[in-house]
């Protein structure tokens, strides 16, 4: 052991004289590069970033001049340019109940924008600027949230406290999270740090595509935050811009996805669907029958993978339709005829 230790201490003792001559020497060059009125030499910038450093700087840079700063009377936070109508979506909290708030460009020009829609029950407002006056508007690419993987790169774009478009980095941590204290149903949660000022601002992927919708934090916490998926708010936006209302079809029930592991410890009959874990009695789902732990594999004739499925065919439906749930039970397969029923926003 003392000869062990003898050994780490030389080897610190080299390493250390090492790295302080190299240190003399390195800083004996720039100040004679100083005295000799040169500049010196510098790595390249692409250099010093490894892969993951290159993809936040290109998402950054590519998405950053479409992410606002919205203020209102409810107070301030981000918002995020889709479309080049001047489209914008952000947080219904965040535009409160103005018809006219302030969009601050990246530009550092404020400019007037007029709420065209908001959802309350999904936290989301539609935003829009005139764009006669503005010179090539910049437009933030969308993705598709029914394909988010847990453990995917996750990048928030925003406003907190005011210090505009900070760049923040994480992962998508879990998707359809329900939790209680936001009262929002199919968040994303992400660790990517979301303050105050954030709401309404992107959640990206790698490809610096427009994921979510930052929208709320655990209080007190760090790393728990949330936002809508983008997929729901592209469906507010089309409702608003086609016919002024928000209308959705609603189903009843709180699921989770079943994954292999899921299925092997509980010893499921599939490795793929949702599973129910609560229901509404009266919701469609309770009136029809569906019950907690029902495994919903199919609606009509579209499989059901994972929760992305299934809200992907709530979304293509219209209240009043029927749909038919096939469920499976311990008892056997069943196809249960569920008529879904409307959440008027506006």
């Amino acid at each position: 052991m003392k000869r062990a230790g003898g050994v780490i201490a030389a080897a610190f003792a080299m390493g250390l004289g090492i790295g302080v001559g190299q240190g003399l020497i390195g800083r004996d060059r720039t100040e004679a590069a100083w005295a000799r009125e040169e500049t010196p030499v510098q790595a390249p910038a692409a250099a010093l970033q490894g892969t993951d450093e290159q993809v936040v700087v290109r998402v950054a840079r590519q998405v950053s001049p479409a992410v606002v700063s919205i203020t209102s009377a409810a107070g301030s936070g981000s918002g995020v340019i889709v479309r080049r109508e001047g489209i914008i979506v952000t947080n219904a909290h965040v535009v409160g109940g103005s018809r006219v708030v302030e969009v601050g460009l990246a530009t550092g020009r404020p400019v007037e924008g007029r709420v065209l829609g908001r959802d309350p029950t999904v936290d989301l407002a539609v935003v829009q600027i005139p764009t006669q006056s503005i010179r090539d508007v910049p437009v933030a690419p969308v993705g598709d949230s029914d394909r988010l993987v847990v453990g995917q790169s996750a990048i928030a774009i925003g406003n907190p406290l005011g210090l505009e478009r900070t760049v923040t980095t994480g992962v998508i941590s879990a998707v359809n999270r329900s939790p209680r204290e936001i009262e929002l149903g199919g968040l994303i949660q992400t660790d990517a740090a979301i303050n105050p000022g954030n709401s309404g601002g992107p959640l990206l992927d790698s490809r610096g595509q427009v994921v979510g919708i930052n929208t709320a934090i655990y209080g007190g916490t760090t790393g728990l935050g949330f936002a809508v998926p983008i997929n729901v708010a592209a469906d507010v936006v089309r409702q608003v811009l086609t016919t002024g209302a928000i209308r959705r079809a609603y189903f009843g029930i709180n699921y989770r996805d079943i994954e292999p592991e899921l299925a092997a410890y509980y010893g499921l009959p599939v490795e793929e669907g949702i599973i129910v874990t609560n229901v509404d009695p009266r919701s469609p789902a309770g009136q029809a029958g569906i019950r907690p732990l029902d495994i919903i594999a199919r609606l009509d004739d579209e499989q059901i993978r994972r929760g992305g499925d299934f809200r992907r065919v709530l979304r293509e439906r219209q209240p009043g339709q029927t749909v038919t749930a096939t469920v499976i039970r311990p008892g056997g397969t069943t196809r249960i005829n569920v008529r879904l029923s409307a959440i008027r926003v506006s």
